[in-house]
């Protein structure tokens, strides 16, 4: 079983930067693909960026690509997602999501349904 708990949401002012940190418990953190998605209000919750169990491949919606950089680090079973330039656009709920272990060191993973565990969410919102 794995739990997670996301932190460093907040307010922040259109072209500011925010830094999103997930927690992990459990022992397969290493051996678990991850990714972070978002939901605004009336909308369907949205893939925004994945990693691999390795950390050594990466993947980016179209609409936060060159702004958002996604990090984990196995040791301390953690998973970043470092937002810059955010844009009003941007304010949503995010949440951190982790898969059951597989067996690739370099496969990510970009649909909702491809992920088993989801942290409770952090707001995030940025105003004009």
């Amino acid at each position: 079983q794995v739990q997670l708990v996301e932190s460093g949401g907040g307010l922040v002012q259109a072209g500011g930067s925010l830094r999103l940190s997930c927690a992990a418990s459990g022992r397969t953190f290493s051996s678990s693909p991850m990714g972070w998605f978002r939901q605004a209000p009336g909308k369907e919750r949205e893939f925004v960026a994945a990693i691999s169990r390795s950390g050594g491949s990466t993947a980016y919606a179209d609409s936060v690509k060159g702004r958002f950089t996604i990090s984990r680090d196995n040791a301390k079973n953690t998973e970043n997602l470092q937002m810059n330039s955010l844009k009003p656009e941007d304010t949503a709920v995010y949440y951190c999501a982790a898969r059951l272990p597989y067996y690739s060191g370099s496969a990510v993973f970009t649909a909702y349904h491809e992920y088993d565990y989801w942290g409770q969410g952090t707001q995030v919102t940025v105003s004009s």
